[in-house]
């Protein structure tokens, strides 16, 4: 279809040519509107199909949401100007970081043989990886329990007997 618009103040006037297969008689017809939106718009003036907005977070190939952590870091006020570039790179990071936080407290739930993450495989995870736990050291996983660790100096002494069956490999006859 063929759509000329005009604009006049507080309406606009649509004009469409519609073609009947049928009688093939064009049909002309004049539409005037208001400036009040058509029914399920959405705020927007013209009733048409809305084409679908590209966010910043898929422009990036990321899951993260970009424009809410660009408003976190304007509302902050970290620094009196921020970057195009800052929020994208955020974003990336902590995307990343939670990428491997829950492949770990996968791995994890999967050795106890269980289907689901719970903050006990998290703890495991962060403690039991030395970079993650370097860099969440102070933090307070919340039911997560602590690492199973004895230390060697509590745990009772093997008897002399007992020492020598474990030392000797079995002969081969």
């Amino acid at each position: 279809m063929d759509y000329i618009y005009s604009y006049f103040p507080a309406t606009k006037f649509q004009i469409h040519n519609t073609l009947k297969s049928q009688t093939n008689k064009v049909q002309i017809s004049i539409t005037m509107e208001s400036g009040k939106t058509g029914k399920g718009a959405g705020g927007r003036k013209g009733a048409g199909e809305r084409k679908k907005s590209v966010t910043k977070s898929i422009k990036a190939g990321l899951q993260f949401p970009v424009g809410r952590i660009a408003r976190f870091l304007k509302k902050g006020r970290y620094a009196q100007r921020t970057g195009s570039g800052a929020p994208i790179y955020l974003a990336a990071v902590l995307e990343y970081l939670a990428a491997e936080v829950l492949e770990l407290a996968g791995n994890a739930a999967r050795d106890n043989k269980k289907t689901r993450i719970n903050p006990r495989h998290v703890q495991l995870a962060v403690r039991n990886d030395e970079e993650l736990g370097k860099l969440l050291a102070g933090v307070t996983i919340a039911s997560g329990g602590v690492l199973p660790n004895i230390n060697p100096v509590l745990l009772p002494k093997k008897s002399s007997s007992e020492s020598e069956k474990t030392t000797k490999s079995p002969k081969k006859a």
